[in-house]
C-alpha cells in the first residue's frame, strides 16, 4: 500500500515572537560568567521568617490543590492589606484571585475581556508579555510612546489613539523598565479619559512598593472611578524576593473577575499552595516588611548609583522599581542589543537593552536597564567591571 508522506507545515500565532530577551541575556550571562544585572531577580535571601512558614505549611500538609481562586487565608490577607493601604474595600470572595505570577494575570485579564477584532492600548516602552496576549486573542496593540526624558504619560495623545475598537488600556506604575511612576494628577487624567467609555483598564502594579523618595504609590485603588473598571495586578515575588515561587494577584470587581476566572481556571487552575499559606502568615504577622521596603530598595539605588558615578554611562532618575536605566552613548554608538551582548562578552557584566520594550524603538537611543536588586557585593563587583571599560 503506497502511502503519500506530507510535510507538516505549522504557521505560528506568534510570528514575531522568539525566545525573551531575559532568557536570552541571562543564558548569555551563565555562558560568560558575567555578573547577571539583566535579568530582574535579587540575588539575596527570602525572609527567614517566610522561609520558615514555607516549611510549616508543608509540614501541616497543605500540599494538595489550592482552591481555584486562591488559599482563603491568603485572599483575606490581600484584602485587608488593599484596605490598609488604599482605603480600597474589597470582598476576598468575589474580587481576589491568587494567580501564578503576575504574567499569568496579565494574560487571564486579556483573554477574559479582549475579543479578535479589538484594540488594545499600551504604553511603549512597556513589558513584553502584553503584545503577545493581545495577539493571541486575535486582537491589535495600538502602541502610544511614553516621553522622554521622564517618560511619562501624555494622556492628548492617548487619548487620540482612541477608537470605537477599543476594549482595553494597559498602564503599568511604577513602570518596567524606566522606573517612572504615576502622580495624582496622572489618575485624574485616566478617569476622564476612561469616563463615559466602554473601555477596561489593567493596571499592572508589581512594584507597587518600590517606591522612592517619599512618593506615594497612586494605585488605581485609590481612585474609586477607575477602580471599578479595573483589574489590578500585582506580584509577590517582587515584594517578598521570592521570583521563583511565581505567585501573584488579580484584583477586580465582582463581574470583571468572573469573567477573569473563567479564563485562570483552564491556565494554571490553581497555584502552589504551601506558598499561599506562607505569604498570608508573613503578611499578617509581618506587615512591617512591604512599608519598609521602599527605603531597603532606596538603599540599593543610591548604592548602585554611587558605585556608578565614576563610569561613562549615564544614568536616569529612578522615581520606582529596581531597576536603573544607563546612556551608554558616550561609550559607544552600537545598537542597544549588539551593545548588551558586547558588554557581556568583554565586559562581563549582563544587562538588558531598552529596544525589546518598544514596538518602534527610538533610532538614536542609547539606554540599558540594569537590575539593582543584588547584595552590596554583587554590585561592587559589576561597578568594578563597568568602571573599565
Amino acid at each position: 500500500m503506497n502511502q503519500r508522506q506530507g510535510k507538516l507545515t505549522l504557521g505560528s500565532k506568534l510570528p514575531k515572537v522568539g525566545t525573551t530577551i531575559f532568557t536570552t541575556m541571562s543564558q548569555l550571562a551563565a555562558e560568560h560568567g558575567a555578573v547577571n544585572l539583566g535579568q530582574g531577580f535579587p540575588d539575596f535571601e527570602v525572609p527567614f521568617f517566610l522561609t520558615e512558614a514555607l516549611a510549616r505549611a508543608v509540614r501541616e500538609g497543605y500540599n494538595q490543590y489550592a482552591p481555584m481562586t486562591g488559599a482563603v487565608c491568603l485572599r483575606e490577607a490581600i484584602a485587608e492589606k488593599l484596605a490598609a493601604i488604599y482605603q480600597a474595600h474589597v470582598s476576598p470572595d468575589t474580587d481576589v484571585t491568587v494567580t501564578s505570577g503576575a504574567t499569568e494575570a496579565i494574560f487571564c485579564v486579556v483573554h477574559a475581556v479582549v475579543r479578535a477584532g479589538d484594540e488594545v492600548i499600551v504604553l511603549d516602552p512597556c513589558y513584553d508579555s502584553y503584545e503577545p496576549a493581545i495577539e493571541l486573542a486575535g486582537a491589535r496593540a495600538v502602541h502610544v510612546p511614553l516621553v522622554e526624558p521622564d517618560f511619562h504619560v501624555d494622556w492628548q495623545r492617548v487619548r487620540e489613539a482612541v477608537t470605537p475598537r477599543t476594549r482595553l488600556l494597559i498602564v503599568n506604575s511604577p513602570n518596567n523598565p524606566t522606573g517612572a511612576v504615576f502622580a495624582p494628577a496622572d489618575l485624574a487624567a485616566l478617569a476622564e479619559l476612561l469616563r463615559d467609555t466602554d473601555i477596561v483598564l489593567l493596571s499592572d502594579e508589581v512594584y507597587e512598593h518600590i517606591v522612592f523618595d517619599g512618593a506615594q504609590h497612586q494605585s488605581v485603588l485609590r481612585h474609586p472611578e477607575l477602580a471599578a473598571r479595573s483589574f489590578v495586578v500585582s506580584s509577590f515575588g517582587k515584594t517578598y524576593h521570592c521570583t521563583g515561587w511565581k505567585l501573584g494577584y488579580c484584583v477586580a470587581p465582582s463581574a470583571l473577575s468572573a469573567e477573569f476566572r473563567k479564563v485562570h481556571q483552564y491556565v494554571t487552575f490553581c497555584s502552589f499552595n504551601p506558598a499561599q499559606h506562607a505569604l498570608a502568615a508573613m503578611m499578617r504577622e509581618h506587615p512591617e516588611h512591604h512599608f519598609e521596603l521602599p527605603q531597603f530598595y532606596q538603599h540599593k539605588r543610591e548604592r548602585f548609583r554611587e558605585l556608578m558615578a565614576d563610569t561613562r554611562f549615564a544614568l536616569r532618575p529612578v522615581a520606582g522599581t529596581y531597576f536603573q536605566l544607563a546612556d551608554y552613548s558616550a561609550i559607544s554608538d552600537m545598537d542597544d542589543l549588539r551593545f548588551c551582548r558586547w558588554l557581556c562578552e568583554h565586559s562581563g557584566v549582563a544587562a538588558i537593552p531598552l529596544s525589546p520594550f518598544y514596538a518602534a524603538p527610538p533610532p538614536t537611543q542609547r539606554l540599558i536597564r540594569f537590575c539593582f536588586a543584588k547584595s552590596d557585593a554583587t554590585q561592587m563587583v559589576a561597578a568594578e567591571r563597568l568602571r573599565r571599560i
